[in-house]
């Protein structure tokens, strides 16, 4: 390990991530070492870190590497693995952009979700092809306390459950994960959402993010939002032939999600590098000791 190690700190919506660019991957990055930097007190602080990988040099991402250039490899604070994250995805391409090494306009970010598809604007927003919801059989409750609401099981690449509740403050706390049932619908835990209406095609929402606890923002979780939703007001995009777009306000910020009638959905937003600076390795080898 180098004495010192470069990172930034960047936010979607106000979903944070320290990232660490390394494309030879060459920085061993343990799941100690990623809870320690994502300490908000003894670290750096992050809801999770965006390791900046070219595909060719990871064993998990060689097979994408004709298909994009980088690699996210993305990890939750407490230091596990994540197949996806989509405000990780607009901060990694806006990362990419700062970097010098797109500039605006399409590329593709390989991701353990599979190749993800973006969009830097003149604006400044950034637009993701986050693939297409896939929605299990079966009923899923989530309960918070002695509270209980049935919800939505929508995949995105990575587990969540939707839940429509009267008012936000009903999720309590959220720093304890809620509970589901039945278990066997998520071996792995879930992200948990919960939603109320704002009016037309918008709705607002908080989530526990399995791993991390509730976060400010979560893309995957909007857009799980947005593809419940809309198979509950009757305009499944698939079978009225027409897109459908919701606008879905998070405690960080305001999401833009339109599922087309093939069944991609595409998530717009903002995405910001806030700070650079290089990790002393001194202090990563004492906070593991």
């Amino acid at each position: 390990m180098s004495t010192r190690i470069a990172f930034l700190k960047g936010h979607g919506t106000e979903n944070d991530f320290v990232i660490v660019p390394d494309p030879e991957n060459a920085v061993e990055l343990s799941p100690a070492a990623v809870a320690a930097l994502c300490d908000r007190r003894a670290g750096i602080g992050g809801d999770g870190l965006l390791h900046v990988v070219r595909s060719a040099a990871h064993p998990e991402a060689r097979s994408m590497a004709d298909e994009a250039e980088w690699f996210m490899d993305y990890r939750n604070g407490d230091g596990s693995v994540a197949e996806m994250c989509g405000n990780g995805v607009r901060v990694f391409a806006r990362y990419l952009q700062h970097a010098g090494h797109v500039g605006e306009g399409d590329l593709a970010i390989a991701t353990r979700g599979g190749v993800k598809t973006v969009h830097i604007a003149k604006d400044g927003d950034i637009t993701v092809g986050m693939g297409r919801a896939v929605l299990p059989e079966g009923d899923v409750t989530v309960a918070v306390g002695d509270r209980s609401w049935p919800a939505r099981n929508v995949s995105m690449g990575n587990p969540h459950a939707v839940a429509f509740v009267a008012d936000l403050a009903d999720a309590g706390g959220l720093f304890t994960a809620p509970s589901f049932a039945p278990e066997a619908a998520y071996p792995d835990g879930v992200n948990v959402e919960f939603v109320v209406d704002r009016g037309p095609r918008h709705v607002a929402m908080r989530v526990h993010e399995r791993g991390v606890g509730e976060t400010r923002s979560c893309g995957t979780g909007a857009c799980a939002v947005a593809v419940a939703a809309a198979r509950r007001d009757g305009v499944d995009p698939r079978h009225t032939g027409l897109p459908v777009t919701y606008t879905v306000d998070l405690p960080g910020g305001t999401l833009v999600i339109t599922e087309q009638p093939d069944g991609s959905i595409e998530m717009t937003g903002p995405a910001v590098i806030v700070a650079e600076g290089a990790i002393e390795a001194e202090w990563l080898e004492n906070a593991l000791g």
